[in-house]
Parts: structure tokens; C-alpha cells; sequence
């Protein structure tokens, strides 16, 4: 969990947050993968049909990331609303591939596994369903609140992390979701913070 205020003569802002670690399963190389596996069915005399009856049946394999999200509530001067960690923890493991645990049976891993392969998402993916989460499931908050998302993959093929970040006014994240149109300036945490009492 995560806390933090700024406090002036003129007023308090305060961002409370959380982070969760979940799997993320990469939908290019899933995708690659079932290019190859398609073209070699096919030769062995499996029609299409088949072939994706079996795709339905089979999640197909693909590289696996373990996923760092992170999502900040920013509340302006004199709102005192509570929002529940539980429903943030929720928002940022359900943006992700599949959500992890410490301790599994082997029947539970695999339910994770598949769960995830059958759920791929980029680190961007991650961070567009953190966003649209707060504003499907946050509607108490008002276009005056301030939201960081953030999601950092640690990538098993690659000797590189990668990650993906998004901030700003729910007020700017709500009209790009309605519009589809990408605001040109975001406000970002510190401008956001410095604000305090303007």
C-alpha cells in the first residue's frame, strides 16, 4: 500500500495506492506460435474446423512475464472520500494475464496457467484495463481526482523490462475512453500535487 500528501498553507492533496505482482502471457509470441502450430496441423490433414475446435480446447503457449502493477488515487482539497485497498488490489491483478498466489496445488497452477494463456496482454493492455477498471468501478471519484497507473513486466525472453505508465485527471482518462481521442497533455503527479490549493 502506498500513502503520500502534499500540505500547504492553502491546502492538502493526498494519493493513497497500491501495488500487486501478477502473470502476464505475451500475445505476439502466442500468436506466433499458433501460426506454426496451424500451418503444421493443416499439413497432417486437419481441416479448419478442427484446427480451431482444438485452439478452443488448448490454450496455446507463449512466453510468460510476472507483472508489477501499481495504481494511485490522487484526492483533491477537502474530499475525504475512502476507497477500499481490496478494490484497488482488484482492479490491478484483474489487468493482468491472471493473478499469482504464493501457495498453489498443482490443480491451481495449471488453472493459472491456462487462465493466463487464454488471457494474453502487452504491458500497455495492462495499463489500459488498470485505467478503464478505476473508471468503471470507482464512479464515486470526480473528474478532479488524479490517476497513476503503472506496469512493469519482467520478461523471461528478453534481457530487458519492459514498462508502460498513464496519468492524468480522471476527468482526461474518462473522456479518451468515451471519445477514443488521446488527450495531447496529461497532468502529472507532481503538477498535480503542487496544485494544492489553487
Amino acid at each position: 500500500m502506498y500513502g503520500r500528501a502534499v500540505a500547504s498553507e492553502t491546502g492538502t492533496r493526498r494519493i493513497v495506492g497500491v501495488r500487486a505482482q501478477g502473470l502476464t502471457a505475451c500475445p505476439c509470441a502466442q500468436e506466433l506460435v499458433a501460426g506454426a502450430a496451424r500451418e503444421r496441423l493443416l499439413a497432417d490433414d486437419f481441416t479448419d474446423d478442427q484446427v480451431e475446435r482444438i485452439f478452443e480446447h488448448v490454450p496455446v503457449a507463449t512466453h510468460n512475464q510476472r507483472g508489477l502493477g501499481t495504481l494511485l488515487i490522487g484526492f483533491p482539497e477537502g474530499d475525504d472520500t475512502a476507497i477500499d485497498a481490496g478494490t484497488l488490489l482488484a482492479i490491478v491483478e484483474e489487468s493482468m494475464s491472471s493473478e499469482i498466489y504464493e501457495l498453489m496445488k498443482r490443480s491451481d497452477e495449471g488453472a493459472v496457467v491456462e487462465k493466463a494463456h487464454r488471457r494474453p496482454r502487452f504491458v500497455e493492455d495492462c495499463v489500459r484495463e488498470t485505467i478503464r477498471g478505476v473508471v468503471d468501478q470507482l464512479s464515486e471519484l470526480s473528474d478532479g481526482h488524479f490517476v497513476f497507473a503503472r506496469q512493469e513486466n519482467l520478461e523471461t525472453i528478453h534481457q530487458h523490462n519492459v514498462v508502460a505508465e498513464r496519468f492524468g485527471l480522471l476527468g482526461e482518462l474518462r473522456a479518451e475512453l468515451q471519445t477514443g481521442e488521446h488527450a495531447l497533455e496529461h497532468v502529472s503527479m507532481r503538477q498535480w500535487l503542487d496544485a494544492a490549493g489553487r
